[in-house]
């Protein structure tokens, strides 16, 4: 008998997890045998299981999935992670498959579609779907920011203005400006509010909850 496909579902919502499951365990060929709620026991059960596929939620409780994911494959590399999540910011996108994801997955995908993927990664195939390849695209035109840019444009999310910038990161007002100006042309933004709004949609920066 051919052995089926073991998935690991890691998300904390449990009746999120407890859905996935069951559609997953109706297959023939794919079994869900084990749930994590945060990315540390996703780690320790991959461990304890060691299965074909990971479903990994982006936003969870004690680190991001896209962390958990470089963590994972940095002890495995050969763990295969499809990220899913309710965002579909270019950002997050990116940075999820530079973590090692081999696709990243709407949670709104039809069931039919994400089977297909679940197999295709197991049989080592990258696929994504349509409207996740097109922001994919659109970041992959983008120039990257760089770190201390990062910085700078989370803080001009949060409203602080340039001079309370200066002081959060000990640089000059001047330099500021500089990095704001880099910002906006990267982002192709206008003004800051639409460089705040730009960075929040794409993924680039995460707004506490």
């Amino acid at each position: 008998m051919k052995k089926k496909i073991q998935v690991l579902i890691v998300d904390d919502h449990y009746l999120l997890r407890i859905g996935l499951a069951n559609s997953l365990n109706v297959e023939s060929d794919i079994a869900c045998i084990a749930e994590a709620r945060t990315g540390a026991e996703a780690i320790d059960l991959y461990r304890k299981h060691m299965p074909d596929i990971v479903l990994m939620d982006l936003r969870l409780p004690d680190m991001n999935g896209i962390d958990a994911t470089a963590k994972l494959r940095s002890e495995f590399p050969n763990a295969t992670v499809i990220m899913l999540s309710t965002f579909d910011g270019e950002e997050d996108i990116f940075r999820s498959l530079q973590a090692g994801a081999r696709s990243y997955v709407p949670k709104d995908i039809s069931r039919d579609e994400l089977l297909q993927i679940i197999r295709n990664a197991h049989n080592g195939k990258h696929t994504l779907p349509a409207q996740i390849a097109g922001r994919l695209a659109q970041r992959m035109q983008r120039r990257e920011l760089t770190e201390r840019e990062h910085e700078v444009l989370r803080l001009v999310v949060e409203g602080q203005t340039n001079k309370q910038i200066a002081v959060s990161l000990q640089i000059t007002e001047v330099t500021v400006k500089l990095h704001v100006s880099s910002i906006l042309t990267k982002l192709g933004a206008r003004d800051r509010t639409q460089a705040s709004t730009l960075a929040i949609q794409r993924g680039i920066v995460h707004l506490m909850n």
